[in-house]
């Protein structure tokens, strides 16, 4: 591991006075729970599924969220390192760093027998089990759990869904934005009264699974990337130019039925497996992946249907059936081939 000399491992302890919200864990704590957590956080080149890593740090926590270890490392991407005024990581400073192959081990050792807690789980997760793939090995986490989506279930009263909001209700101080050591340490100090506040409530935590990667290819850029030029500011899953539809559109999804090749299937937050994964997967089995939801939807699929997605409230309004990944995936096991053309 390639140590930041620059920052030392803070404390997980909270920096200013006593954290609202439960300081000792309930005496009845929920027998469900996960026994351990992995905190963390991944500084990326970018925001697509071509990006690379180049810092990744995780804070061990036991089962009920009191500190364990913690562990940093910078890794060299063998590219642009992308937002530079971002993250402050030049390709100077990662020249000498190990390549992500090389921190598997280490980090594999923090991860395994964890749930993985992240702010946006969806991206850290994809981020690390695309490097795994990469690297010919097999991420060892099986469920995630996002903090945002915890914040959801408590009902924090937050402005916004943001790490630095997170921070401000619970009183912890960020010291570096941006660095994933910090970012974590963070994390870590907010998660642990979300923690205690589910278990004193008996809240179910919002788990998902995960689907480890086994293969990878990544997706050509579509243009050279330069030094100070090519990082895209978009969202953290730009749209892939996807391949027509060949079939048309039956249209609604009925419930109880099948999936009838040329449906318009639109997916909403967080998914186990890999969303990438999951739209190729749809569109090989004959059905078109839409961006959006609208009258010609014949199905969204969400794990959060009670969430106030614009997709979702589309979905309300339009009366477009909705379903649960598990169930969509087992509806691709058997997709109704489409109607032979007339004529």
């Amino acid at each position: 591991m390639l140590e930041d000399r620059s920052a030392a491992a803070p404390s997980i302890a909270p920096k200013i006075g006593r954290q609202p919200g439960p300081q000792t864990p309930p005496a009845d704590w929920p027998a469900a729970y996960p026994q351990g957590y992995a905190v963390v956080d991944v500084e990326t080149t970018g925001l697509a599924r071509d990006d690379r890593i180049i810092s990744a740090a995780v804070y061990q926590l036991d089962a009920q969220g009191a500190f364990q270890d913690s562990w940093y490392t910078l890794v060299n991407p063998q590219r642009d390192p992308g937002p530079v005024w971002i993250h402050g990581l030049t390709s100077e400073v990662l020249a000498d760093a190990p390549l992500f192959p090389e921190v598997v081990p280490e980090l594999s050792a923090r991860l395994a027998d964890r749930v993985l807690v992240a702010h946006n789980a969806m991206f850290d997760w994809s981020m690390l089990a695309r490097e795994y793939a990469r690297a010919a090995a097999v991420a060892p986490v099986r469920q995630r759990l996002c903090t945002i989506a915890l914040s959801k279930e408590l009902g924090l009263p937050l402005p916004n869904h943001k790490l630095e909001s997170l921070a401000a209700h619970y009183g912890v101080i960020q010291e570096r934005a941006h660095h994933a050591l910090d970012d974590a340490r963070v994390l870590a100090e907010t998660f642990r009264p979300s923690l205690q506040r589910a278990a004193q409530q008996g809240l179910r935590l919002p788990l998902l699974n995960c689907q480890p990667l086994t293969e990878w290819s990544d997706t050509p850029p579509s243009r050279p990337r330069e030094t100070g030029s090519s990082y895209r500011p978009t969202s953290w899953r730009p749209a892939r130019k996807r391949p027509a539809c060949p079939y048309s559109n039956p249209g609604r999804y009925e419930p109880g039925g099948r999936l009838v090749q040329g449906m318009r299937v639109a997916f909403s937050g967080d998914t186990s497996v890999d969303r990438d994964l999951l739209e190729d997967r749809t569109i090989e089995a004959g059905l078109h992946v839409a961006t959006s939801v609208s009258r010609l939807t014949s199905l969204l699929v969400t794990n959060d249907p009670d969430a106030r997605t614009s997709k979702a409230v589309k979905a309300t309004a339009c009366g477009t059936p909705v379903i649960d990944e598990a169930a969509f995936m087992q509806l691709l096991q058997d997709v109704q081939p489409a109607a032979p053309a007339s004529g």
